[in-house]
């Protein structure tokens, strides 16, 4: 391509969004450095990718991060393919084993996505897959289980930016999350009665697991048991599986 093909605007933005992306966060001097633009231009970027979604100011010392609307710029090479890729064989043993439907999902664009199901392969699935369909981080058990057991940096964002808890609200949220981390899976709570109930545990990578890579659930009919009673039977059965994804997901990227 001719250098007078580009269109400098973009290529100003693009410099900044590859700087970002080099490190967790960046302060406006750093990126000045990286990027050999003049600091009200790199200022009057980063404002422009806060206002679309793909930034946010992290802190005063710490600057700025990108936000994960970004992994959808990665198109059909993103890291989810891998994820579901791994997840597939398992997720549909696991369905072919105990009849349940299951939901893998991911976070992006401030909601839980859902990007692979065996509800078709369920004889006991009263819905249907429902891919790419985004569920409410707050009150869904995919949303609960991803807040619980990410990073507090992560979930402080999360709350804090995409979801605008006020700090009463945040505070008492924080308490729901608590006991997710305890019992080491989260329920749906939906404020309108519903029929249909979801278990979710966190697929986690790292040292201390606080990478949180998907949330995956299972649904079933209230009727045909209890929260408690799901948790006793498929808690650990839904964790193990995590794991088992995750391992294999992690194979995929190294591999």
């Amino acid at each position: 391509m001719a250098s007078g093909a580009v269109i400098e605007p973009v290529r100003r933005s693009f410099a900044v969004l590859e700087a970002l992306s080099r490190r967790r966060s960046s302060t406006v001097g750093v990126l000045t450095g990286e990027t050999g633009l003049p600091r009200p231009t790199v200022v009057r970027l980063l404002h422009t990718l806060i206002a679309l979604g793909y930034a946010v100011r992290v802190s005063r010392e710490q600057g700025y991060r990108l936000t994960e609307r970004v992994l959808g710029l990665a198109g059909s090479i993103r890291f989810v393919d891998h994820l579901v890729d791994a997840a597939i064989p398992h997720m549909s043993r696991f369905t072919a084993e105990h009849g349940w439907p299951l939901y893998l999902a991911t976070l992006g664009h401030g909601a839980i996505t859902i990007r692979h199901s065996t509800a078709p392969e369920s004889p006991m699935s009263f819905e249907g897959a429902g891919l790419n369909l985004p569920r409410p981080l707050l009150i869904s058990a995919l949303g609960r289980a991803w807040l619980a057991f990410c990073s507090e940096e992560e979930r402080r964002s999360i709350l804090a930016d995409v979801v605008g808890l006020t700090p009463r609200q945040e505070a008492a949220f924080r308490i729901v999350l608590a006991g997710v981390r305890r019992d080491g899976y989260a329920f749906t709570q939906s404020p309108r009665a519903s029929r249909l109930q979801g278990i979710a545990v966190p697929i986690r990578q790292g040292s201390r697991g606080t990478r949180v890579l998907g949330s995956l659930s299972m649904r079933f009919p209230r009727s045909a048991m209890t929260d408690a009673e799901a948790g006793q039977r498929f808690g650990r059965r839904l964790q193990q599986l995590a794991r088992v994804i995750a391992s294999d997901a992690g194979k995929k990227i190294t591999g």
